[in-house]
């Protein structure tokens, strides 16, 4: 397989994965192609890589920045904005999960908290309702707890100590 067919099927996978967690297929494309880029890339140029129309790229890339995983950067001389991904892969699985707990974790124990708050002592189906809603509710937060413990590891001596023993 040569360099170009291997660097497309790359960013193709790469965006059929993003689905699968938490973002859309353009945007994990444009993030596949800046983690593969050695250098930072202008606009224009995720534009004729990918195939896509400016506002496309300009929404995209404003979301893969929101996210923490894409910066801008200036080049002296250049009116152009460029854009790169983070490269450590170990910082990037800390940002896109803290992020996804941010977008999914967070709103869903929100409200897993609010209906298992329920008066339930009339029927057997409320009842069941609010065991169900309570265990629920119990379990999300000890993998939301268990997460930020995960992403908190890179911050503290142990953590990184820890990852030193295990490369």
């Amino acid at each position: 397989m040569e360099f170009t067919e291997a660097k497309q099927k790359f960013i193709q996978s790469w965006g059929a994965l993003g689905s699968q967690w938490g973002i859309n297929k353009t945007m994990a494309q444009i993030h596949a192609f800046l983690m593969i880029s050695p250098e930072s890339v202008s606009m224009e140029e995720i534009m004729d890589e990918l195939k896509i129309s400016r506002g496309n790229a300009s929404m995209n890339l404003r979301a893969l920045i929101d996210w923490g995983i894409v910066y801008k950067d200036y080049k002296q001389g250049e009116r152009r904005e460029f854009f790169y991904s983070e490269k450590d892969l170990d910082e990037l699985a800390v940002k896109i999960a803290k992020e996804r707990t941010k977008r999914e974790i967070k709103p869903a124990l929100k409200i897993l908290k609010e209906v298992s708050a329920i008066s339930a002592e009339k029927t057997q189906k409320e009842i069941h309702f609010k065991e169900q809603t309570c265990k629920l509710y119990k379990f999300v937060s000890k993998a939301d707890n268990a997460l930020e413990k995960i992403t908190e590891y890179n911050d503290n001596w142990l953590g990184k100590l820890l990852k030193k023993l295990f490369r």
